[in-house]
């Protein structure tokens, strides 16, 4: 990041989390190349398509990031300048057959800002708040886009152990992984 740039991160909770708080965020992005399932292994795929969101997919993102802060989860902010630049969310719940987990339900930075550590910082942030909460790791349901992929690989994900059905039926393209804390 420039070094002028003032940036923050910050906890939010349920009455800032609207509209227009993502009103300088950049979803979008264009993939070219996705980890696929096939035959029981992973292997890079061609599967170009624009990810981006909708007007609908906003409103649903603010809902359940609104229910993420009032039930006691974690829903952190990165903010340049002012502007919502990056952001993650993990529920209170622990959940596994070990009740060891607790589900890192998103992460994501701004286009405009990707490369620049944001995911990182906030991806450390949220093990360490799950970490503080009883988890021994983060379950993550990641994009399967090489690039997302590289990104939680650096980190030191590996695939989950255990796979929460209810991720794999509403993302059935996701990777299953898990980040240990």
């Amino acid at each position: 990041m420039e070094e002028n740039m003032q940036a923050r991160l910050t906890k939010l909770n349920e009455n800032e989390i609207c509209r227009d708080l993502f009103s300088h965020f950049i979803r979008r992005q264009k993939v070219v190349k996705c980890w696929r399932r096939d035959g029981g292994k992973w292997v890079i795929k061609d599967d170009p398509f624009i990810d981006d969101w909708s007007e609908a997919d906003y409103g649903i993102l603010i809902a359940c990031l609104k229910n993420t802060a009032a039930t006691g989860g974690f829903v952190y902010g990165f903010f340049c300048d002012g502007k919502l630049k990056g952001f993650a969310s993990v529920e209170s719940a622990l959940s596994g057959t070990a009740r060891n987990y607790l589900d890192l339900t998103s992460l994501h930075v701004s286009a405009d800002m990707r490369g620049k550590g944001i995911g990182k910082r906030l991806l450390l942030a949220a093990g360490k708040w799950a970490k503080e909460h009883g988890a021994g790791k983060l379950y993550i349901s990641a994009h399967s886009a090489v690039e997302t992929q590289g990104f939680y690989r650096s980190m030191g994900c590996v695939e989950a152990q255990e796979y929460n059905q209810t991720h794999v039926e509403a993302e059935p393209y996701d990777c299953q992984l898990e980040y240990s804390l």
